[in-house]
């Protein structure tokens, strides 16, 4: 069977050496050695000021709108991982969906400039599969009314734009270090901030409130183990090699889709991208839906990322629907992609869509 992704792993023998160190030091969880090591590495890998380590991506959005005191409403895209808005509902705020914009698939500025009222907090955008929101007009947005820029930046990991980190734009960003993701810690993720104030209140948040027997704000806990953080200190080195790879291996899908009815997101000037994701665009979710029977029928497993458009979600009433997000959301499918993957596992994948899409 060929999934949509493979989770990197490191030569086995270099995780075994920090193992060594966890059954030698006895400290298993708790912000040990190792977790403060992957993020002293991770903070100049990423060009960042203040990172904090999580159990989760998902709580380290919770996290970040709890430390930032954000209640009222949360202007969000519909076009994202279901997280991002789940986590503003069980923070008790109210999403906000505006559309995206069909050409970068991020959330559209002047929208959410158009959304913005007296209970309006913050702004919480997606950087889509490594895709740069539009950075700029956000900040003048922010700066303008008074409200937090916040990043689910779960896919852009490494990536920079006009030279400087993506992950180091707004108020805070959060990152996802799940299996499934280009860096991983098996389970995990950050929150990324400038302020070492609101880096406190973060650690302090993901630790219970509490440094030892002294008590100092309401917390949960969000911590991750050294066993998560071994993983990932154990991956940091092969993350540059992954990436030239996967370059390549985007740039296979590229030449054998040539002259297909299919589109991609287009990479804007100026960044240094990361190739997490392959993503494609059929003409319509009919020629998908072809696509993807005749994918699964040869155990080929793509995935639909992101369907459905969050505007839609039965939980949650938004006050109007997002056309651009719904129609993107019925035409877009990523295609296996991982390190490792091979031509012949790429090619069949290519034969597939072209006899699915021919007319």
């Amino acid at each position: 069977m060929i999934n949509v992704t493979r989770s990197f792993l490191p030569p086995r023998e270099e995780y075994e050496k920090y193992l060594d160190q966890i059954w030698e030091s006895h400290w298993l969880t708790n912000n040990g050695p190792l977790v403060k090591e992957l993020e002293a590495k991770l903070k100049e890998y990423l060009g960042v000021q203040y990172l904090q380590l999580t159990s989760n991506g998902t709580i380290a959005i919770q996290i970040a709108l709890k430390a930032m005191g954000i209640k009222g409403k949360v202007i969000t895209t519909p076009f994202s991982y279901v997280a991002t808005t789940s986590t503003i509902l069980w923070e008790g705020c109210e999403p906000i969906f505006v559309d995206i914009d069909p050409e970068t698939l991020c959330i559209d500025p002047d929208l959410v400039e158009a959304a913005i009222d007296e209970d309006t907090t913050a702004v919480l955008a997606t950087h889509v599969f490594g895709l740069p929101c539009d950075v700029e007009r956000l900040e003048e947005i922010g700066k303008k009314y008074g409200i937090k820029i916040i990043y689910d930046a779960a896919h852009a990991f490494v990536c920079r734009y006009k030279s400087r980190s993506l992950l180091d734009y707004g108020d805070a960003a959060t990152c996802s270090f799940h299996a499934t993701k280009l860096f991983h810690t098996v389970e995990g993720g950050c929150v990324i901030t400038h302020d070492p104030a609101l880096d406190r209140e973060v650690s302090l948040k993901k630790s219970f409130g509490h440094i030892g027997d002294e008590h100092f704000t309401l917390g949960i806990n969000g911590k991750n183990s050294e066993f998560h953080a071994a993983m990932g200190l154990a991956i940091l080195p092969y993350m540059q090699q992954n990436i030239a790879e996967r370059k390549m291996l985007s740039e296979t899908y590229d030449e054998a889709l040539k002259g297909l009815p299919i589109t991609r997101p287009k990479l804007p000037e100026g960044l240094e991208y990361n190739y997490a994701y392959y993503p494609v665009l059929f003409e319509n979710e009919e020629t998908l839906l072809k696509v993807v029977e005749n994918l699964k029928k040869n155990d080929i497993v793509p995935r639909r990322y992101f369907w459905p458009s969050l505007d839609k979600l039965s939980y949650n009433k938004p006050k109007s629907r997002c056309s651009i997000s719904n129609d993107i959301s019925s035409r877009i499918l990523c295609l296996p992609f991982f390190n490792g993957i091979s031509e012949g596992d790429q090619k069949k994948i290519v034969d597939i869509i072209i006899s699915s899409t021919r007319k």
